[in-house]
């Protein structure tokens, strides 16, 4: 799909089927289910996987464009979930056998089904070396005991990635697998979360009491999973940037209007040099970081990783939200204060992005050891 087209696409998608509810949405906790099936009959859900797989080919650029249409609608908790595959998906993609993935992939790419990833643990954070929760091989199948918490689309998912221990207490690394679970699966229990913000993302604690999971369902080699999961986190963090980015354009895009329209002592905000200085510091930091995003971009879509500069870019672009978020709440006013604008639900949703994917120190300490400073 072409850059301009797909642009296109993503755009009426919004502003027909997602902007105009997103408020209600939010209010409510939750999204309506039918939204995955209508992504998946435009292509948007299959977009970047391959083709082989069912999938749409597709260029860092290409999901640049997707990712900075879908922030028009403001609402990082509506992105989050209704496109948790894009966290979910990749292991099996990588690392499910031929028959797993006819079998599961068709589904998410339609819609059909949900995908969902479970990595963090209440205990672990993002030290995944030292998760907790086991699978046991039994026969034909692994038991799966343990917890994992803050699972996007943890409630209502088809399909859990799901990362365990089979290797053994002390085995870090070394010892970690990833298999695919039935979201029906005995023995598993969701139990909803209340958050700060993204209110309409589906997030959720899972539970795992001896649950059985078809041995076939193990994705890539058994205590081989660390690998692919780390393959999984760079792709994660550069969406998660690409979404602080644009969303920190939406506050800027709001707190603009207002400060045009809305008057004080005679003459409208942005006429006050004060308004302007900080409107003009939100745009700054949106463009340093539209530049970073572009850089990053090119040099993976040119074959390149760059772990170290991915990591930066996530931190940079959450801190960029942040400070686009507290100005655009400052110069709104009371406004700003109140449910429904931009600015009050960017606020509360900034701090995830510099949680989700990997915490800001985490990753700050990452890019060290990649950069070779420690």
């Amino acid at each position: 799909m072409m850059e301009e087209a797909l642009r296109a696409t993503v755009r009426r998608f919004v502003e027909q089927e997602l902007r105009p509810h997103v408020n209600d949405w939010e209010e409510a906790g939750t999204f309506p289910r039918a939204l995955y099936q209508q992504a998946g009959a435009l292509g948007l859900l299959a977009l970047g996987f391959p083709e082989a797989d069912g999938g749409i080919p597709a260029s860092y650029r290409q999901l640049q464009v997707l990712n900075e249409e879908l922030c028009r609608t403001a609402c990082g908790g509506l992105l989050a979930s209704l496109f948790s595959h894009r966290i979910g998906t990749p292991p099996i993609v990588h690392g499910g056998s031929a028959e797993l993935r006819a079998r599961v992939l068709p589904g998410i790419f339609s819609g059909a089904t949900i995908s969902a990833l479970a990595v963090t643990e209440p205990g672990g954070g993002s030290d995944v070396a030292s998760l907790a929760a086991t699978a046991e091989r039994d026969g034909d199948h692994y038991i799966v005991n343990g917890s994992k918490t803050f699972i996007t689309s943890g409630m209502r998912a088809d399909w859990i990635t799901l990362a365990v221990r089979t290797g053994g207490q002390g085995s870090g690394a070394a010892g970690v697998s990833v298999l695919l679970v039935p979201g029906d699966t005995p023995g598993l229990t969701p139990t909803p979360l209340k958050k700060m913000g993204w209110w309409c993302s589906d997030t959720a604690e899972l539970h795992f009491d001896h649950c059985r999971v078809p041995a076939a369902n193990l994705l890539g080699a058994e205590n081989a999973g660390f690998t692919l999961l780390m393959r999984n986190f760079n792709d994660e963090r550069l969406m998660l940037a690409m979404h602080a980015c644009y969303l920190a354009q939406a506050c800027l895009d709001e707190a603009l209007q207002w400060a045009q329209q809305r008057k004080t002592f005679g003459k409208a905000l942005v006429q006050h040099q004060a308004v302007r200085h900080k409107l003009v510091g939100m745009a700054t930091r949106i463009e340093a970081t539209r530049a970073f995003i572009d850089s990053v971009v090119a040099r993976m879509d040119a074959g390149g990783q760059d772990v170290a500069q991915v990591c930066m870019l996530k931190n940079f672009a959450a801190q960029t939200m942040q400070a686009c978020a507290g100005e655009a709440v400052q110069i709104l006013g009371g406004m700003g204060f109140m449910r429904g604008t931009v600015a009050e639900r960017a606020y509360r949703d900034a701090k995830v992005y510099m949680i989700g994917g990997g915490a800001e120190e985490i990753l700050n300490d990452l890019a060290a050891r990649q950069l070779g400073w420690s």
